[in-house]
């Protein structure tokens, strides 16, 4: 049978393993088994979603609300913008096919190792992908490439994934001042919560960034600090004239009737996601002594809820293979092209089963 040819460039993107397959390939039982390759929040969301979601379950018949009323509204009340600057999608990941679909029509420009999703939407239009060299961003090199090659969308991750580094906000601003206003640029901040709560200088406001700058969207997620990963709510906050472009490519109903209850009732208990986002970094500390005890592992400062471990004298993908065989998922960073592993921060019993068993690795 035959396929659309840009099929044939696209490497499917491999999520972290699901605790199913490792049952089914291991046999070992759920409950021994830690999942830190997804970047889950651990303590997972909060009681009112949940609630919200119980009460709700008997509307599953019904089709959503196809405005996304009651969430707009919200998250509209939570950057200070209009409605009207704001659209929901089905992770954050489905607004970014919107956008590819909207705006690019022959280059993309991206980090060389950032989120494989941009450069596979690229690819299934046939637009040519323009990578930076080196593992975070350097906006030197993305500026000199924006000259020369042109791009139609600029993404900027941060902080990055996946490997949790940030960008300063007054260095995102200098970047975005010298961009043409008809070049798209896409600010990526499915982890801003966490790095607004680590340190104010990285962190991006949506209102502010995409009032300064209109060929800015800002794209934001309930999967992470919210811990909705698994109901499938993204955002993007951006100038009317970009959203309603947008809306042209938005199917109907795209979102889930309890995906947006369980998104609108998660912004009515900000304490619980502060409460998690504090936990996640006291507990990170935890790694950073870990890797400065240990000869031949260096980490990337992050940003967010995971930490990446660069290994000098192991093998990544032999180390999280073997963490595997004793029911911890963590994810091997071989197909970027680094000699690395990347750990989300989970509980403090998680933490320290998975560092015990790093430990006894490294000793063997």
């Amino acid at each position: 049978m035959q396929f659309n040819k840009q099929l044939e460039k696209i490497k499917t993107y491999e999520p972290g393993l699901p605790i199913e397959e490792v049952v089914r390939e291991f046999g070992i039982d759920p409950s021994d088994i830690i999942k830190l390759a997804s970047n889950e929040n651990p303590f997972g969301c909060s009681p009112k979603a949940s609630e919200a979601v119980a009460q709700s379950a008997h509307l599953m018949y019904r089709y959503p609300d196809d405005t996304m009323g009651e969430l707009k509204g919200k998250l509209a009340q939570k950057f200070g913008v209009g409605t009207q600057n704001l659209i929901i999608g089905s992770g954050s990941d489905q607004i970014i096919e919107f956008l590819i679909h909207a705006k690019a029509e022959t280059k993309i420009l991206i980090n060389e190792i950032t989120f494989a999703m941009y450069a596979i939407y690229a690819a299934t239009k046939g637009v040519e992908v323009i990578r930076t060299r080196g593992m975070e961003h350097d906006l030197e090199q993305f500026y000199e490439l924006y000259k020369s090659e042109n791009p139609d969308v600029i993404f900027l991750c941060t902080p990055n994934n996946p490997t949790g580094d940030a960008l300063r906000r007054d260095e995102v601003y200098r970047f975005l001042e010298k961009i043409d206003s008809d070049t798209m640029v896409v600010l990526d901040g499915a982890y801003q919560e966490y790095t607004a709560f680590k340190d104010g200088d990285y962190a991006i406001d949506a209102k502010d960034i995409t009032k300064r700058f209109p060929n800015v969207i800002y794209l934001g997620t309930f999967s992470k600090a919210y811990g909705l990963g698994g109901m499938r709510v993204g955002y993007g906050v951006a100038s009317e004239e970009i959203i309603g472009a947008l809306y042209k490519l938005r199917p109907p109903f795209n979102v889930t009737t309890l995906s947006l209850v369980a998104a609108s009732a998660a912004l009515e208990d900000e304490k619980f996601v502060t409460d998690a986002i504090e936990k996640n970094f006291e507990y990170m500390k935890e790694y950073e002594t870990f890797a400065k005890e240990h000869d031949g592992i260096e980490y990337v400062e992050s940003y967010t809820n995971f930490i990446t471990y660069l290994f000098e004298k192991s093998d990544s993908s032999e180390i999280a293979q073997k963490l595997l065989k004793q029911g911890i998922i963590v994810r091997d960073l071989k197909g970027y092209n680094l000699n690395a592993i990347r750990t989300t921060i989970g509980t403090r019993e998680q933490n320290q089963r998975f560092l015990n068993a790093l430990e006894n690795l490294l000793g063997s």
